[in-house]
């Protein structure tokens, strides 16, 4: 087991822990957005954190980070600079990543702030369930004090797996607690 870190590098992506608490502030009075909205927008945000852990395990299986299950893939892409152009796919796969949350957002809610919400909803489950997905899939990460690279845009983020676990939680938390305050 790894020892705890408390903060991620670089030192601002420690302010990610701001994202729940300004959402609750800018949700608190209730949020307009639907059951169905919330499951739709839940279900691309489980199936996309599937479909994402599942590339990573690809990508860890093509570089030789992972032994291939059957033996079909080689590590070809540490040759000839490959390493360098699989950042650089990471890079863009990374800011795909967010194009694709802000956009399901954007088709989902009218106003900014449902649409804010539905982006961190969103967002929340795509990466608790990125998480799960490594772990059924490779056993990865180990526990919640495992380091990883959290994005690579404009630099890498590091961190151990338990501060993408509290932020995404926080903010699926706040999401909910707002939305169905506006119900009641």
């Amino acid at each position: 087991m790894d020892k705890f870190i408390l903060f991620a590098r670089p030192w601002w992506v420690n302010l990610l822990i701001l994202i729940p608490i300004i959402g609750y502030r800018a949700f608190r009075k209730g949020l307009i957005i639907s059951k169905t909205q919330l499951l739709a927008a839940a279900a691309f945000g489980v199936a996309f954190g599937y479909v994402e852990a599942a590339v990573v395990v690809y990508l860890r299986i093509a570089t030789g980070l992972l032994p291939s299950p059957l033996g079909i893939y080689q590590p070809a892409l540490m040759l000839n600079g490959g390493v360098r152009s699989l950042l650089a796919i990471e890079f863009f796969r990374n800011v795909a990543t967010i194009v694709m949350i802000a956009a399901v957002a954007a088709l989902s809610a009218g106003k900014f702030k449902e649409r804010a919400a539905i982006f961190l909803w969103v967002f929340g489950f795509w990466d608790l369930v990125y998480y799960l997905g490594l772990w059924l899939m490779i056993k990865w990460p180990a526990s919640l004090t495992t380091p990883d690279v959290l994005f690579l845009v404009p630099v890498p983020w590091l961190s151990q797996v338990w501060f993408p676990y509290l932020i995404s939680g926080a903010c699926l938390a706040v999401v909910a607690a707002c939305s169905f305050r506006s119900r009641a």
